[in-house]
């Protein structure tokens, strides 16, 4: 079969043609600006650093691996990145990007440009995925050096100050400030409307969303915006529309990988894990140096049981992301898991140790979790005294630390529990969940078939109930208090709720607008106001684009003093949520 005629990223990532407004604009002084050159070749180095000095440029870096790009990234914010796709041993110029993103390292005016001579539609892919501003391919002259570098210059500063107000996590004022800038010009109407979509779904407000896609689509038929109205139907369940929707978007750009992963999620709400394992599949073919992409579809497949699909599609995750800043456990307990289930624990604990190893110093569970997974493998291959023996040590660990992990872990740990015979700590860890998750009604029915696997059945509903009261009573005492102006008991007692229920997203919104109360009857006080940002970083971490959040973050924005806030419209009245 032929390949693939190779897609040039601009219809990979699909963004609109550039008008020529750097024509009309001012020359650029590239003279006071900073510059990163990073390339394996000190030969090619020399060479694109002669380019930049051609058009004036005097403050240039250089850098020689992906390690040493990152280092020096994190000491200056570089105006522009020239860096290689492959940079020899170690992180490439996708894994460097990659973590430039996740770590902040960048300014939101940095222009990245991927430079290579790599022409695979792999490498080209995985660029693409991580959208660098310009992908150059070797040779590459000074004329189009500087012209690529003007476009890419000219539309950063368009987006500065919204790239500036998304950092902050203030999508709402980014999405105003998306709409002056349409309304100052035409120019990159389409690229802002996209933005703005964006900013609206992490708003948890997808009408507005839905609104800034569809038109959008009046004026061109943009693949992106195809699968952003897609993502909305998904979102609100209307997973048969969504997953033609999805479908079609791929029969028009079978390299338009975004619509995979999100058909994949599609198929897994509705239960179809085999259609979702096939489209993971198909995806990893086109890219397959997705971390991300990997983990899942060996996640899938360990549950459909598909031993040796799950297996070569974690150890590709464990290769991929051997330099990558995601990188996580994962790949090394679902390979366990695979062990287990081959019937060759011994190979299963080398991974665990592994586990430990790498990810020891940054991932606080990683022991618990790792124990976990070797009662499971030892389950699995039917050795029951070692598995029970590593459920006596999983609830020494619990006893030892008052702090509980993160929701699978929980309910993997307490299926494994009662596995083993052992019933407090499982309930314990059940009645837990529950309590930091009352009103999640997916969850809970997973908790209760737990329960039910358990011979619990009963028991669980009441266990169930009453973890539910006891949420909802403890949230329900600081509203009283919020709402009969008695503003400093409420903040304490928010407080004394948020440290028994870490977890629990409504207890946390609360709390945040208990805080937010309290400074515009008080007056703003930088030590609550420091809480309401902690308080609601956390509640993003735990589900990222809810409405409220970007509510209570403008709320937030709005009381700050001038000067340490850029100001906003004025925000809604203050509303806790509560229940009867």
């Amino acid at each position: 079969m032929n390949a693939p005629r190779n897609p040039p990223v601009n219809q990979l990532s699909e963004r609109p043609n550039e008008q020529p407004a750097e024509r009309k604009a001012e020359q650029i002084d590239w003279a006071g600006k900073n510059y990163l050159v990073v390339d394996d070749f000190i030969g090619v180095r020399q060479l694109l650093r002669e380019s930049l000095r051609s058009l004036g440029a005097r403050n240039i870096d250089q850098a020689s691996s992906g390690g040493e790009a990152i280092g020096l990234l994190a000491k200056l914010r570089y105006d522009v990145v020239l860096c290689d796709f492959n940079l020899g041993d170690g992180k490439n110029g996708q894994q460097v990007l990659e973590e430039a993103r996740v770590r902040n390292l960048l300014l939101p005016s940095s222009v990245w440009m991927m430079v290579s001579a790599e022409k695979s539609v792999e490498s080209v892919m995985g660029a693409a995925e991580h959208q660098p501003d310009a992908y150059l391919v070797k040779p590459i002259t000074e004329g189009v050096l500087l012209t690529r570098l003007n476009r890419a210059w000219h539309r950063k500063q368009v987006f500065r100050p919204i790239d500036q107000a998304y950092a902050e996590k203030d999508y709402l004022r980014a999405a105003r400030l998306c709409d002056e800038q349409i309304a100052a010009s035409r120019v990159h109407e389409i690229e802002l409307l996209r933005m703005k979509a964006r900013l609206m779904e992490k708003s948890g407000e997808p009408e507005r969303a839905r609104e800034a896609y569809e038109r959008v689509l009046a004026q061109r038929e943009y693949q992106w915006a195809r699968a952003g109205l897609a993502k909305i139907r998904m979102a609100n369940g209307e997973l048969e529309q969504a997953r033609q929707m999805f479908l079609g978007v791929i029969a028009e750009n079978r390299y338009y990988i975004d619509a995979y992963d999100q058909l994949a999620q599609v198929y897994q709400q509705m239960g179809k894990l085999e259609e979702a394992c096939s489209i993971l599949e198909r995806a990893a073919k086109l890219s397959p140096n997705s971390v991300p992409r990997q983990r899942n579809l060996g996640k899938i497949c360990l549950k459909l049981g598909n031993v040796g699909m799950a297996e070569k599609a974690f150890r590709k995750c464990i290769s991929v992301g051997e330099y990558s800043v995601r990188k996580t456990p994962d790949a090394y307990l679902g390979l366990a898991r695979v062990c287990g289930l081959k019937n060759d624990p011994k190979e299963a604990l080398v991974h665990l140790g592994a586990a430990q190893r790498e990810f020891g110093a940054e991932h606080a569970d990683i022991g618990l979790r790792a124990k976990i997974t070797e009662g499971l493998v030892y389950h699995e291959s039917g050795d029951y005294r070692l598995a029970r023996k590593a459920g006596d040590e999983i609830e020494a660990l619990l006893d030892a630390r008052p702090e509980r992990p993160d929701v699978p872990t929980c309910l993997e740990m307490a299926t494994l529990l009662f596995a083993v015979g052992v019933k407090d700590a499982p309930v314990e860890l059940l009645c837990y969940v529950t309590r930091n998750n009352h009103d999640n009604a997916m969850l809970l029915d997973e908790v209760q078939a737990i329960f039910a696997k358990a011979r619990m059945a009963d028991e669980g509903e009441e266990l169930i109930r009453a973890a539910k009261k006891q949420a909802s009573d403890l949230m329900n005492q600081g509203v009283l208090l919020w709402k009969t102006g008695k503003l400093d008991e409420a903040v304490k007692w928010m407080r004394n709720a948020r440290a028994k229920l870490p977890n629990n997203q409504r207890i946390l919104f609360n709390a945040a607008q208990v805080l937010i109360s309290h400074m515009r009857e008080k007056g703003y006080a930088e030590l609550l106001a420091a809480e309401a940002h902690e308080v609601l970083a956390h509640v993003d971490r735990l589900q990222p684009g809810q409405q409220r959040f970007a509510q209570l973050m403008e709320q937030l924005a709005a009381l700050a003093p001038k000067g340490e806030a850029v100001e906003s419209e004025p925000a809604p009245a203050a509303s806790v949520d509560t229940e009867a």
